[in-house]
């Protein structure tokens, strides 16, 4: 049993706790009690004078496959070859000696997303996965980093394709010829599967073809549809498409859905939000603002905040947090966005996102408010083991 003395707790759930004891074994949260007193843990933190938080979750990066310090040419987020290649899986290509997975440590983050680039109509499956990479002196293999695999599926509608493949002088050249491929890809695993049946039934083998294996998750709804879409143009087709095959869906960027916050609630979309932090190098990223937080908030729409990795350093996630409070978003609201928003965006709100008794021991002490960017993580706690402590 381990103990943190916590002068403030905040919860992410929008609550905050003053001098609480947290214990926790086995990875676990098992008890949160008034006061200071640790009783017989074996190992007690002291942080009565710093902010202890849930540890910050990033759904939306490309860590381990655009690595720190390789050259552009040697990431392994995109195979941009056939606009169509939902076989793909990222967790065959993440490479958890990434530098980057230690900056997240340093800057709070303790889960992410890490998926498929954008290159394509369909980029194969992400992952959901812890930041820590090591146990003891031990390197983990990606697969003891593991919270769920596959995580969802992804796909781009917008510029990213249509410059990747006009130049191939392939399909898709334009908007409707994404969308025409996503629909496609679509029927071509529901007929998949009816021959399946069929074949089943008539005791008759049928070759198996994987790309359209992978989409039956998506078509069961078992697998989130996660969806490139900046420009309010292509999430309007993002959602159209997931009403049309009946999938769930999440948009990621939604750049653009301030414009459109009414539509997004009405639909019950899950936006995650960013990057941000960055200049708009295309047309699409124009009305990119640190407004659009706010106005989803106040519009009611499920939103989460992502720094996209390596496009903003997974170390400044909590900048990002501090100027979408400039924008206009209340505090406890960005915190959320890091926290149990992004849990509930992920699906895996059961394990992660907040301070409370049964969750995941993943917690950071930071030695001033989180939110402010002269603050710093003192110490992250992931699974109940201290995988970072500054100056250490």
């Amino acid at each position: 049993m381990k103990a943190i003395l916590a002068g403030t707790v905040e919860t992410g759930l929008g609550t905050t706790l003053s001098n609480v004891t947290i214990f926790f074994e086995k990875g676990k949260i098992t008890d949160i009690v008034e006061g200071h007193a640790p009783g017989d843990a074996e190992e007690v933190i002291d942080a009565s004078k710093l902010v202890v938080t849930p540890g910050f979750i990033d759904a939306h990066t490309h860590i381990g496959t655009y690595c720190e310090g390789f050259p552009e040419d040697m990431g392994d987020a995109n195979d941009m070859v056939n606009p169509i290649a939902s076989q793909l899986r990222i967790l065959d290509a993440v490479y958890q000696d990434d530098t980057a997975f230690g900056d997240a440590l340093a800057g709070g983050v303790t889960c992410v997303q890490t998926l498929p680039g954008s290159g394509n109509v369909i980029g194969g499956q992400g992952i959901i996965i812890k930041t820590s990479t090591s146990s003891g002196d031990r390197k983990k293999t990606v697969d003891e980093m593991l919270i769920k695999a596959p995580s969802s599926m992804k796909a781009a509608l917008g510029e990213n394709p249509v410059r990747v493949y006009r130049e191939k002088q392939k399909l898709p050249n334009t908007r409707m010829g994404s969308a025409a491929l996503l629909r496609q890809a679509f029927v071509d695993a529901e007929n998949y599967r009816n021959k399946m049946i069929v074949g089943k039934g008539k005791n008759e083998p049928v070759e198996r073809n994987l790309a359209h294996e992978a989409l039956l998750p998506v078509l069961d709804g078992k697998l989130p549809l996660c969806v490139h879409a900046h420009r309010c143009d292509d999430i309007a087709t993002a959602i159209r498409i997931a009403d049309e095959f009946d999938v769930s869906l999440t948009v990621e960027h939604c750049t653009e859905g301030h414009l459109i916050a009414p539509f997004l609630a009405e639909n019950k979309v899950k936006a995650a939000v960013g990057p941000t932090l960055t200049g708009k190098p295309k047309i699409e990223l124009r009305n990119k603002s640190w407004e659009t937080p706010a106005v989803l908030w106040k519009a009611g729409v499920h939103f989460c905040i992502i720094t996209d990795h390596p496009v903003i350093p997974i170390e400044h996630l909590s900048v990002c947090l501090a100027l979408a409070v400039r924008g206009g978003l209340p505090r406890e609201e960005a915190l959320k966005a890091v926290t149990v928003y992004a849990a509930e965006h992920l699906g895996i709100a059961g394990r992660v996102g907040s301070i409370e008794k049964g969750k995941d021991a993943d917690i950071v002490l930071w030695d001033g408010d989180p939110l402010d960017a002269r603050s710093r993580a003192v110490r992250t706690i992931i699974d109940g083991e201290t995988v970072y402590s500054r100056g250490s």
